[in-house]
């Protein structure tokens, strides 16, 4: 009988013959070949050969996998043993580049996985040395945040049970914190949450106290946002003795963006910033153009907050008032039209300033009443916030909610619905847990307890189930799905609430007066959190938990890693490789002749759209970013938003050829829509695009670790924005900020 195997590092360990069947199953399932009663008859055939070839001496894991081969080559399982053979050498490449990386892989994670582990969340000594390995960075997270259940006397075997569930929920990757979470959960750092606004008032002292606020929390690793519409406008008087005059918004938020420009935030990344002025203040025209230099306030999104009164007086073509903020009076007229010209023609130069809609927000704040309007959001839009507010974010991946029914792949409602309750106590006890960097904001969070929990993976789950993303059906599912995760999330948190009790500002929100969204028949509902789901910019970890960003489409179905080598490695959507595998319209050719010759035509641009031999059925599934019109961008965003409490961060993706009166129709659209806000990117826009990397001025990557992932430009589609500043590889525009898919770096770290 097999008792023992040899480990690579010579360790003998106890042969478990249930690893060995969910091997060999894991291997049928993915090729669909066969199920878990077939992987047992075969891991039977295999261990008599072991007990046959060996006797009773141990044998060596790299032995036994050469017999599962053969047993599946003998067994007639053609595409399995190729899928396990293929297998086996990623993960022979994966220990090899564990050495160059210093990561020892514990979860059977991918080398891009690894990479972007390493690079971005790993804890490190002071010398920059790996410490921890992948599932002791997941069991530091869960450990962390179950503690917080001892604040409410909950049992010990209870919290033991729910750090073990936080785990699991984690380490298959079914759901992640966002980065703060990652990397700080059970460290000396303690700051747990993504975003923050900050107030900016109209006094010397109030607009440098609110930019030492800004050093404090970038010093932790939060985004910050404000709005400077309090601000008095350029040329208004100081004070009558003194007989100065204001240099207005814009000149301040450039002492914020030189504030910015020195912090790292958390040692990780630059500080990332939003930039709101409302559209009826008087240096509005300037605050438009600010981004229009190159470096010129460059550590800033920056969105125009527009009002329906405004968007209305578009439509009719009225005059539009500009008022200045200190004394209510209007100081000059302008054609609200020509207002939207310039805004909708500097986005289309330059991709800012993006739009928020204010009232749309505000529709939706169960606190208007008693704390007033939100006038301001985090870096990338999706998390309105009343000043000193913060939100930890998190994200489920929905392509891992998929389940097989047959020969038909469906959406897996009930693990989706396990998922959703788990992430959100799991961000609720981020709250508890969570250390901040000023006394209002530890205040104003605990009297909240907003969380920010969104999805990604998206169109990988689109592809998986065969719906175009750009299709009346692909619509109408995200909006079930919408409104599912929003219906299970809030009878979660008013479970929590029961368990632990309402937020402290319940009394005073319209749950209270049974008028918030979330409230049943009009009744008023106890509830543990102010607001819950948010779709946010899923930057690293997206790439961590190998899916597609948030909502977004794919933005390339192959494109070009150059990891040692200087020629590049091919990379492939698994979903597509899948399909080009398995496709009978690409058989006929045993020397795969077809299939590498659409591989080679597809990562010349990204897309299917032009590659000759590919179904139009095929075509249809596997859209990316510029096959989809902007049109269909902002439906699948006003889907979403319907059912999301705070808002959606997504990117509007528009050809090089698109005109301005194109940009034009996409903002109405999104108003009309109930969008809370867009963001547009027409591709080739920036014209410093022209410094992307090349041949002559490419990072060296041997003074890199030889590990670093760098994406050569797409040649003909370029979504790419600058040059990443961590390891010279090319930004694209995703989830409405900059994202490397090199080392995961991005501006908007979700």
């Amino acid at each position: 009988m097999l008792k023992s195997i040899k480990k690579r590092d010579g360790r003998k360990v106890k042969f478990e013959v249930d690893k060995l069947v969910r091997a060999i199953e894991k291997a049928g399932q993915s090729t669909g070949e066969f199920k878990k009663k077939e992987a047992k008859r075969l891991a039977e055939i295999v261990i008599k050969l072991v007990e046959k070839t060996k006797g009773k001496q141990p044998i060596q894991v790299e032995e036994l996998q050469d017999i599962v081969e053969q047993v599946l080559m003998a067994a007639g399982h053609f595409e399995t043993a190729k899928a396990y053979i293929l297998y086996r050498e990623k993960r022979s490449e994966v220990r090899r580049m564990e050495r160059l990386l210093g990561v020892k892989d514990d979860l059977g994670l991918s080398l891009n996985q690894l990479r972007i582990m390493e690079n971005r969340y790993l804890l490190k000594n002071a010398e920059g040395k790996v410490i921890e390995t992948p599932k002791q960075l997941f069991e530091r997270v869960a450990k962390t945040l179950a503690k917080a259940e001892y604040k409410y006397k909950t049992d010990r075997r209870k919290v033991k049970r729910l750090e073990k569930e936080f785990f699991e929920v984690m380490a298959t990757m079914k759901f992640i914190p966002a980065g703060r979470t990652l990397n700080n959960a059970g460290t000396p750092q303690g700051q747990l949450a993504n975003c923050f606004v900050l107030p900016v008032e109209d006094s010397m002292e109030a607009i440098f106290e609110a930019v030492k606020w800004t050093a404090l929390v970038q010093q932790t690793g939060g985004g910050t946002g404000f709005n400077f519409s309090h601000l008095r406008p350029k040329g208004d008087v100081v004070t009558k003795s003194s007989g100065g005059f204001a240099t207005g918004p814009v000149s301040f938020m450039k002492v914020f963006d030189a504030a910015t420009g020195q912090v790292m935030q958390g040692g990780k990344k630059r500080g990332a910033n939003m930039g709101i002025l409302n559209v009826d203040h008087p240096d509005i025209l300037e605050f438009i153009n600010c981004k229009s230099k190159s470096g010129e306030i460059e550590n800033f999104n920056i969105s125009v907050g527009i009002t329906d009164k405004f968007m209305k007086a578009v439509e009719k073509d009225k005059e539009w008032e500009l008022i200045n903020p200190r004394t209510g009076e209007v100081v000059s007229t302008i054609k609200a039209r020509s207002l939207m010209n310039q805004i909708v023609a500097m986005a289309w130069r330059t991709g800012d300033p993006g739009v928020i809609f204010l009232d749309e927000i505000n529709r939706n704040n169960p606190l208007l009443e008693s704390y007033g309007p939100i006038e301001a959001t985090n870096p990338c839009g999706e998390q309105p916030l009343h000043p000193f507010d913060a939100c930890n974010l998190g994200s489920i991946n929905l392509a891992k909610h998929v389940k097989l029914v047959g020969e038909k792949t469906e959406v897996d409602w009930e693990e989706l619905r396990k998922t959703i309750k788990l992430a959100v106590r799991m961000l609720d006890n981020v709250i508890d847990v969570s250390k901040y960097p000023l006394r209002q904001i530890t205040q104003t969070v605990r009297a909240n307890r907003r969380i920010g929990l969104g999805v990604m993976g998206w169109a990988d789950m689109l592809y998986q189930l065969k719906i175009q993303y750009d299709s009346k059906v692909g619509v109408k599912l995200a909006e079930k799905l919408s409104k599912f995760i929003f219906e299970v999330s809030w009878q979660t948190s008013e479970e929590l609430a029961k368990e632990k009790g309402v937020f402290p500002r319940w009394a005073e929100s319209d749950f209270a007066k049974g008028t918030a969204k979330a409230c049943n028949g009009g009744k008023p509902r106890k509830v543990r959190n102010v607001a819950i789901t948010t779709i946010a910019p899923t930057g690293s970890i997206s790439m961590l938990a190998d899916a597609s960003s948030g909502i977004e489409p794919v933005f390339a179905l192959s494109y070009v890693k150059n990891v040692v080598a200087d020629e590049g490695l091919h990379y492939v959507n698994k979903y597509f490789q899948q399909e080009l595998e398995q496709a009978s319209w690409a058989d006929g050719d045993p020397e795969h002749k077809v299939r590498d010759r659409i591989i080679k035509d597809v990562t010349k641009t990204g897309s299917l759209a032009d590659v000759s031999g590919v179904p139009d059925e095929v075509k249809k599934v596997f859209r990316t970013a510029h096959d989809i019109s902007p049109e269909w961008h902002i439906r699948m965003q006003a889907a979403w938003q319907k059912w999301i409490d705070n808002a959606v961060s997504k990117t509007v993706n528009f050809a090089h050829e698109a005109t301005i009166d194109d940009v034009w129709k996409a903002y109405m659209l999104a108003w009309k829509l109930g969008c809370k806000g867009t963001t547009i990117y027409r591709d080739g826009s920036k014209d410093f695009q022209i410094l992307s990397v090349g041949k002559d001025k490419q990072v060296d990557n041997k003074k890199l670790i030889q590990s670093k992932i760098k994406i050569q430009p797409l040649k003909q589609r370029s979504n790419k924005l600058k040059v990443c500043p961590e390891c010279g590889g090319e930004l694209v525009i995703e989830e409405g900020c900059s994202k490397c898919y090199s080392c995961g770096f991005s501006v908007c770290n979700g």
